[in-house]
């Protein structure tokens, strides 16, 4: 019924008599008829209604025999295929907006008949296999409907980009007809394609996220085998280990393929290092500008996104940490008044400082130089001290990673808890004659999460009974709970890790919003107004209240009124969208500037007389679209603020007494995840610049010296 009120809101309330004169109205009225009111009318199973409505003769006799002919058996198979369906709504959403079919259906009232009836036929077709109304069998396995939706909101996404940041006015006729409310043509435009691109991303990742969890979900999984799962049942299902693949689980339980990526990546930052120190003092011609700012980054953040600590897990300031190890001298115990995250807060922050005032990514050797110091850093820390001090107390990075694969969808943990019940040795923790236990000293059935791990896999190879496996759960499932970790306690009772949460969340925003246009003409206004020839202090503020004030504001803010230990889980919530953040900021420069790093390593090549890569051609545009890396930034930051909302809603209604009760605890909070979500979408379509590239302004992007030359 709702679905049928809302095909009547389309086509025949005053909704419809304003389409002729508002884009934005139109988008509005294709969005009720391709997504809305298809899903909710397939959601009521109208099929069997439909039948049971019709005289018992004629569905029995007539429309039976029709429908069970083989013939229309094979057409409707065909036609409800996946793929099929999907085709449908690409068509039909693109071919529809082209100029010329979009106009002939505004000038002429049978082709937009014909335009709305494809729009809702389509709608149909793509939710079928999605929802499987009665009496539909699924074609595909469940999972494929994740790339399914996700497939579609790019194409969609792609669409209202172009709409949205357009410079002209794609549709001349809304020209030629009156403006309402003084709204111009460009104008309307620019609002139908942010109404298709943000409430319409909605319809395709609502259940894609849904269908991520229920796929995850081990009740589910149980469910899905089992009917009416027996507990000895239900135990034999399993999660997906990654260490049961075939060959990719012999080569990670081999010791040797985390000694060669961490030999490669040695020999990456020696390269990075030699170059920045006596490479061009040019960042985009340097090793040392393109590698860490560019590729490293952008890598990083997918790795954490996909996998966790995959960069932990080839880290090559770990090695030092292991020669020093060697060495026979006692080592002490990191005093136990330092065994917080304060400090690695305090270095961390200290870095986005010293990155964006000192800008670190345009000063090769001043990058040379933090990579020495951190690998001297490290050597010194675990010289004195055991138990992987340096990784765990005061590496920025290490933590940051920590923090972020928190909403990983992978975790080193045990497969069977109640077969180290019976475990003695805890080698995985002590290690044994053949293999070194866990040096940050997690006791795995304690351990959640990925807080402390660094995926070297030590333990993996120590335990005698092959129980520990890299395991797939629903990604960010262990902040749903507060149990007590192993080495850490209970996160709720850590306001060093909550701080950091925050921090990094926040930086997420602060970071990417210092390197678009409006904000660097806002900070060289200010500069003018108080007679500044320095472009530091506006920076230092606006980071200070980004990265310092923002996060203490909004965790007083959106947490009043509620006990200390649900604030800090609440705010443990807005991890997923820092980390889609952080990676939408980064992927966006790692898809710009994905043809950048060529150029340079031939360059570096030939600067030592090796010729054989070629001459270096540098690259004037970026290796891919800007309105694709637009679409593909809001698909991450939508999903991160749908999970960030779904683990607000879970950790309230645990201890509400009702519904109301719950929304009123988790509206503060989700008003601020909305905000940062706004915000973060403002800022990946803002112009922004490519620091670290040797790139045309008119290629959509800013040139990352714009700024100190201006400012100079």
């Amino acid at each position: 019924m709702a679905g049928l009120m809302l095909l009547l809101l389309a086509i025949g309330s005053p909704l419809a008599a304003l389409d002729t004169l508002l884009l934005a109205d139109h988008m509005l009225q294709h969005l009720l008829l391709m997504f809305a009111a298809p899903a909710l009318i397939l959601l009521g199973a109208p099929i069997n209604p439909l039948l049971r409505g019709l005289p018992a003769g004629v569905a029995r006799e007539a429309l039976g025999p029709f429908l069970k002919s083989p013939r229309m058996r094979r057409g409707g198979r065909a036609l409800t295929h996946p793929a099929t369906c999907w085709l449908a709504l690409l068509v039909v959403n693109w071919g529809w907006h082209l100029p010329f079919a979009y106009q002939a259906a505004l000038r002429n009232p049978g082709w937009h008949g014909v335009e709305h009836g494809c729009f809702f036929l389509a709608g149909l077709l793509f939710w079928w296999p999605v929802i499987q109304p009665w009496p539909s069998l699924a074609r595909w396995p469940r999972w494929t409907v994740v790339p399914y939706l996700l497939l579609a909101e790019l194409q969609n996404s792609v669409l209202a980009a172009i709409l949205t940041l357009s410079g002209r006015v794609i549709y001349p006729y809304y020209d030629s007809v009156p403006r309402l409310w003084g709204i111009s043509a460009r104008s309307d435009q620019v609002i139908a394609g942010a109404i298709m691109w943000v409430p319409a991303s909605l319809f395709f990742l609502i259940p894609a996220v849904g269908a991520v969890y229920s796929l995850l979900s081990p009740r589910a999984l149980g469910a899905a085998h089992y009917p009416r799962p027996s507990p000895s049942r239900a135990a034999r299902v399993q999660p997906f280990d990654l260490l049961r693949l075939p060959v990719v689980g012999a080569l990670l339980h081999a010791s040797y393929l985390r000694r060669a990526a961490q030999g490669l990546m040695l020999l990456a930052a020696v390269g990075v290092v030699a170059d920045g120190f006596w490479g061009p003092a040019m960042a985009p011609m340097n090793l040392a500008g393109v590698m860490p700012w560019t590729y490293w980054r952008g890598l990083l953040a997918l790795g954490l996104l996909i996998a966790g600590n995959l960069f932990c897990f080839a880290c090559p300031f770990t090695l030092p940490r292991e020669l020093a190890g060697r060495s026979r001298r006692q080592r002490w115990r990191w005093p136990r008044r330092l065994r917080t995250k304060w400090i690695a807060l305090g270095l961390l922050v200290l870095f986005f400082f010293a990155y964006e005032l000192l800008s670190l990514w345009n000063r090769p050797a001043a990058t040379a130089g933090l990579i020495i110091t951190y690998f001297a850093a490290a050597f010194i820390v675990d010289l004195l001290f055991s138990g992987a001090s340096f990784c765990k107390y005061l590496c920025p990075i290490g933590n940051f990673q920590f923090v972020q694969a928190l909403a990983s969808p992978l975790e080193v943990r045990v497969r069977a808890p109640q077969l180290c019940a019976t475990c003695a040795t805890h080698d995985c923790l002590r290690g044994n004659s053949s293999h070194p236990g866990c040096a940050l000293e997690l006791y795995l059935p304690r351990k959640v999460g990925n807080l402390d791990c660094t995926f070297c896999l030590d333990c993996v190879r120590a335990c005698p009974h092959d129980n520990v496996g890299i395991l797939l759960h629903p990604p960010a499932k262990s902040l749903l709970d507060d149990p007590f970790r192993s080495s850490l306690g209970r996160l709720s009772k850590r306001p060093d890790i909550v701080a950091l949460a925050l921090v990094v969340t926040f930086a997420a925003f602060a970071n990417a919003a210092a390197m678009v246009g409006p904000v660097d003409q806002l900070e060289l206004k200010v500069d003018r107004v108080f007679g500044i020839a320095s472009a530091l202090p506006a920076s230092a503020f606006l980071l200070v209240f980004g990265v310092v004030v923002a996060p203490i504001l909004a965790y007083r803010l959106a947490g009043w009124g509620q006990g200390e230990t649900q604030r800090r889980r609440l705010a443990m919530a807005l991890i997923p969208l820092g980390l889609a953040m952080w990676t939408a900021h980064f992927c966006f420069h790692l898809g710009v500037g994905l043809a950048s790093g060529w150029p340079v390593v031939q360059r570096a090549l030939a600067d030592v007389g090796l010729q054989w890569l070629g001459q270096p051609k540098w690259e004037p545009a970026p290796a891919v679209g800007l309105q694709t890396l637009h679409a593909i930034d809001l698909i991450l930051l939508d999903i991160g603020l749908l999970t960030s909302l779904y683990l607000l809603w879970r950790l309230v209604k645990v201890h509400s007494t009702s519904a109301r009760a719950a929304l009123t605890q988790m509206m503060p909070w989700a008003v601020l995840a909305l905000a940062l979500y706004l915000a973060g979408a403002w800022i990946v379509l803002a112009p922004m610049q490519m620091r670290g590239m040797q790139m045309d302004t008119s290629a959509g992007v800013t040139l990352g010296l714009r700024r100190d030359a201006g400012r100079s």
